[in-house]
């Protein structure tokens, strides 16, 4: 029995056949690809299926959740626990609440959008299987990598193999897990 994958792996020399092959690689049905890249190649999120992100609307609900907190501190702090009478102004006297309301907005969002983007990249990853393919460390400086993950659905590593030889890969390796 063979050890369990996490894909199989592409190396190529510039960004045009990393898009090339990304989009091959989808029209062939592949739907979990990777691509590393050492620049922006525009046009790659595309070609391997990249959705959109849910980051805006976590740092929306973070907005929200830290200007309601912030008002609500206040709010309690001058209405309930302490009201003063100054020179009889009301107690709830809303505009007072408004600078450290809109800061802790920003500061809610802030983190919100901070966190949320951890989440969803899946970090902190202090290691990937990838680190451990011959040549990788490349893909910061001046190589393409494009990987057909194991966890497609109809992942097989043969035809993953044989799909990316066809897109004029430099070199194409498994990848265990």
């Amino acid at each position: 029995m063979s050890a369990p994958l996490h894909g199989v792996v592409a190396e190529y020399g510039d960004a045009g056949a990393l898009r090339a092959a990304a989009q091959r690689a989808r029209e062939d049905g592949w739907r979990a690809l990777d691509a590393y890249a050492p620049e922006r190649v525009p046009g790659l999120a595309e070609a391997v299926g990249v959705r959109g992100t849910r980051v805006p609307l976590a740092g929306l609900i973070g907005g929200i959740a830290g200007g309601v907190a912030g008002y609500l501190v206040q709010w309690w702090t001058a209405v309930r626990t302490m009201p003063l009478d100054v020179a009889g102004r009301p107690d709830h006297s809303w505009p007072a609440f408004v600078p450290v309301t809109f800061e802790t907005t920003v500061l809610g969002a802030a983190l919100a959008t901070w966190f949320g983007m951890l989440a969803m990249n899946g970090l902190p990853a202090l290691h990937h299987p990838l680190f451990d393919v011959p040549g990788f460390e490349r893909a910061s400086q001046d190589r393409f990598f494009l990987c057909i993950a194991a966890r497609d659905p109809a992942f097989d590593p043969a035809a993953a193999r044989r799909c990316l030889e066809r897109t004029g890969a430099i070199a194409v390796r498994e990848v265990p897990a």
